[in-house]
C-alpha cells in the first residue's frame, strides 16, 4: 500500500513540476514576444543591420544596435587632424549646446574614427578628456578598416589617406532616429545648424 501511495505521489509531483515548468516556459516566451513587439523589427534602411563590432574610448566592444533607442548625431573624424576635424568637433559642441538638457539623456554624439590604426581606445580616451567630452552622451568609436569603410559608405562620407598622418574627407554630420534610420545631414564647416538641432529635437520628442 505504501508503495502504491509513493508511486501515486511521485506521479502527481512529476505532473505538477511539468505543469510549473510549462507555465514558466510559456511566461518566458510571452515576455520575449512582448519585448520583441515593443522594440519592433529593425527597419531595412537602419544602420543597426550592420553586423560590425566597434570599440569605444573606454575599450568596450559594442554593436551599433546597442545604441538603439537613442537619437544619434554622428561624424567621422580622426584625432591627429589639424584642419577640418577641430572645426567639426566645434560644430558638434555647438549643436549639443542647443539641444535642451532634458533631451541629452536620449541623444548620443558619436565620433567615428577614419584612422583606426592610430586612434586606439587609449588615444580616443585621451582625446575625449582633452576636449572635455566625458559626459555619457559623448562617444568615440573605432572599428576595423573594412567596417569603417562600409560605415562611411552608408553615411555618404568619402575619405582618402594622403600622407602617413593625413586624410582628406567629407565634412558631414548625420542624425539618425532611435531605430537607426538616417533623417538629416548637414555638410560643411561652421554652417548654420538650426535644421540639425530641430531634427534632433523632433526625433527625441517623438
Amino acid at each position: 500500500m505504501k508503495k502504491v501511495v509513493f508511486i501515486m505521489l511521485s506521479v502527481l509531483l512529476f505532473a505538477a513540476c511539468n505543469d510549473a515548468g510549462k507555465k514558466e516556459t510559456d511566461a518566458k516566451e510571452e515576455v520575449a514576444v512582448n519585448t520583441e513587439e515593443i522594440k519592433g523589427e529593425i527597419p531595412e534602411l537602419s544602420i543597426y543591420n550592420l553586423p560590425s563590432t566597434w570599440t569605444t574610448q573606454d575599450n568596450e566592444n559594442i554593436q551599433l544596435e546597442d545604441l538603439r533607442g537613442n537619437v544619434l548625431v554622428m561624424v567621422m573624424i580622426y584625432t591627429s587632424c589639424k584642419a577640418a576635424c577641430p572645426r567639426l568637433i566645434a560644430d558638434m559642441r555647438n549643436i549639443e549646446k542647443q539641444v535642451p538638457e532634458e533631451y541629452l539623456d536620449k541623444t548620443k554624439f558619436i565620433m567615428v574614427s577614419i584612422d583606426p590604426e592610430t586612434d586606439t581606445p587609449q588615444r580616443l580616451n585621451s582625446f575625449a578628456k582633452e576636449n572635455v567630452m566625458e559626459d555619457d552622451h559623448w562617444m568615440f568609436l573605432r572599428g576595423t578598416p573594412e567596417d569603417t569603410r562600409e560605415f562611411a559608405t552608408v553615411l555618404a562620407v568619402s575619405y582618402k589617406q594622403i600622407s602617413p598622418i593625413d586624410f582628406s574627407h567629407s565634412n558631414i554630420i548625420s542624425v539618425f532616429d532611435e531605430d537607426g534610420v538616417l533623417v538629416h545631414q548637414q555638410e560643411g564647416l561652421g554652417v548654420d545648424n538650426t535644421e540639425t538641432v530641430e531634427a534632433i529635437k523632433t526625433e527625441v520628442s517623438n
